[in-house]
């Protein structure tokens, strides 16, 4: 059965999107009526590097035997839509249409898998204990959220990295590292079934007869998606410094032992709200993998480059530890250098 997917925000959602177009699912991107006018002429362009080879595939979308559109948001008519994947920035959620799409979409009452690293405030809701409404100076505008009923929104870890090339059009996506979406299960079984059918067709698809990397993994814990934010907290927001910026490598390397207690700690947090220690993954890899990442992170680049608002998992980590009694200094100046920096530009923007 070809299900039919809402994806908002075609950037990094272009990625998912060609893995449900390769498994024979509709995808409906939504973005900028020019992005959309783009992809409904020439499609997507996702490119991956297919184990042992050494130069990236160009995927096609209107080679694949799924159907791609795109529409911008006020234009989206949510009729015969069985999901919705949520791959924008957190930010962007408060800007123009998208509020009204949203409200549109909590009402149809439609299961939403959410590929942010900010994890939705519905979703934080069905973590038992956990203080929801404490949480909400992490986000940009909370009140979004509100409508949506908590069992309908699950969480997916955007693991893969992928980024626009400045060289490129707008439908063109670089993975630069292919590893799995991570999803936690839905509260119904039946959108569960969906789910699960999904990660099943995409496990299925071959290219020339190799294997596909990115797949969707879904899992019954509700945390196996928070096993980012320890690399969040250690690599990406570290990256942000007083003034510029530094890559992940030497966020993460410039000082080891440091990085290590900071991955602990956030880890020790996540296993205090229910976790299993099995969920997470152990510091010495991440160590390893960020050997590689040479770059800026996406939160770190767009400051850099005067951006007013970014996803704050960094803030969000720090009110939890708060709320838990797992306060720590470093988690504070880490969310106080982030802040200073957003500051900056909205002095500047003002």
């Amino acid at each position: 059965m070809a299900y039919k997917i809402l994806v908002l925000g075609a950037s990094y959602g272009s990625l998912l999107g060609t893995k449900l177009l390769m498994a024979g699912h509709d995808v409906t991107l939504v973005c900028r009526a020019s992005t959309a006018a783009l992809l409904n002429a020439e499609g997507t362009d996702v490119r991956i590097k297919l184990r042992g080879e050494a130069e990236h595939r160009a995927i096609l979308s209107p080679d694949l035997p799924g159907t791609l559109t795109a529409t911008a948001p006020g234009d989206v008519d949510l009729d015969g839509y069985d999901m919705v994947a949520l791959a924008m920035a957190e930010p962007q959620y408060a800007s123009a249409e998208i509020p009204g799409l949203m409200a549109r979409i909590a009402a149809a009452g439609l299961p939403c898998l959410s590929i942010m690293n900010m994890p939705p405030l519905p979703y934080l809701r069905r973590i038992p204990g956990l203080d929801a409404d404490a949480l909400t100076p992490a986000f940009t505008a909370p009140e979004i959220w509100a409508p949506f009923e908590p069992g309908l929104v699950t969480l997916c870890s955007p693991d893969p990295q992928a980024f626009r090339l400045p060289d490129e059009k707008a439908n063109v996506l670089f993975v630069g590292l292919p590893t799995n979406f991570k999803a936690a299960a839905f509260a119904d079984p039946k959108h569960n079934e969906m789910l699960r059918q999904l990660e099943t067709d995409i496990a299925a698809v071959t290219l020339d007869g190799q294997d596909v990397p990115v797949k969707l993994r879904v899992y019954d814990s509700l945390f196996v998606p928070f096993a980012k934010w320890s690399m969040l907290l250690t690599g990406n927001y570290r990256c942000v410094e007083e003034s510029g910026v530094r890559p992940i490598k030497a966020a993460v390397h410039s000082d080891a032992a440091q990085s290590e207690q900071i991955y602990k700690a956030v880890t020790a947090i996540v296993e205090t709200l229910g976790a299993d220690p099995g969920d997470g993954v152990p510091f010495a890899k991440y160590a390893a993998a960020a050997e590689n990442l040479l770059k800026p992170s996406s939160v770190a680049r767009a400051i850099d480059g005067g951006a007013v608002a970014i996803e704050r998992v960094d803030l969000l980590v720090k009110l939890i530890a708060d709320s838990l009694g797992l306060a720590r200094p470093s988690f504070d100046q880490i969310a106080a250098t982030v802040e200073a920096r957003l500051q900056q530009n909205r002095q500047k923007a003002a």
